[in-house]
């Protein structure tokens, strides 16, 4: 009893001497890129992985034929998912991939209304030498659209240990003439991930 009782007090004064240092809370910088997923859903490896991968996949097609920078709007990128998924951080992570390119211009659509309320308030309180010129903003050529799916399986009911779960995900994304309809480009990212999880355990 006595070498039980005087173990707890080694241990006890070893915690209080490293200040709990096993209780406090940890933080660290990690690679967002090679962070390990705990789940087989939608996170933020992915959010980089396909913004490269499509930026890529757009850059290398033939597009546009006549090799000039053309000019863009993003009309969104929508979320068939069952998940909340902020679909505008993965559209501006493409468009920004896009953009760094040299080889395409975007109009700024999410702030046309503010353009709007600058060009009046220039038109009323600035003199003509100073304020930005009316009338004078350039259209865009093509628009960006696209879709997110997901489908998901579990693994049924049987005698085991571990729970499998299998995501698939599939980005779609398409470059089309304003002018036309005509879809120029469309490219499409897959991916499947399976998570095991223990039945019996944390």
């Amino acid at each position: 009893m006595t070498t039980r009782v005087f173990s707890l007090v080694a241990v006890g004064l070893a915690i209080g001497l490293s200040g709990c240092s096993a209780f406090r809370i940890s933080v660290d910088d990690q690679d967002p890129e090679k962070a390990s997923t705990i789940t087989a859903d939608y996170d933020q490896r992915d959010l980089l992985s396909w913004a490269k991968l499509m930026s890529e996949d757009i850059l290398t097609a033939p597009f546009p034929r006549d090799n000039s920078n053309p000019i863009m709007v993003v009309m969104g990128i929508q979320n068939r998912t069952t998940e909340h998924i902020d679909m505008k951080a993965l559209e501006d992570s493409i468009t920004t991939e896009l953009m760094n390119s040299g080889k395409m211009r975007f109009v700024n659509a999410s702030r046309r209304d503010d353009l709007l309320r600058e060009q009046g308030y220039q038109l009323a309180n600035c003199t003509p030498e100073t304020r930005n010129a009316i009338g004078k903003q350039l259209g865009a050529k093509y628009m960006v659209t696209g879709s997110l799916v997901e489908i998901s399986q579990k693994s049924g009911r049987e005698v085991r240990v571990s729970r499998k779960e299998d995501v698939f995900y599939q980005l779609t994304v398409e470059l089309t003439d304003l002018e036309t309809g005509l879809i120029e480009v469309r490219k499409q990212r897959d991916r499947l991930r399976r998570a095991s999880k223990p039945i019996i355990g944390w």
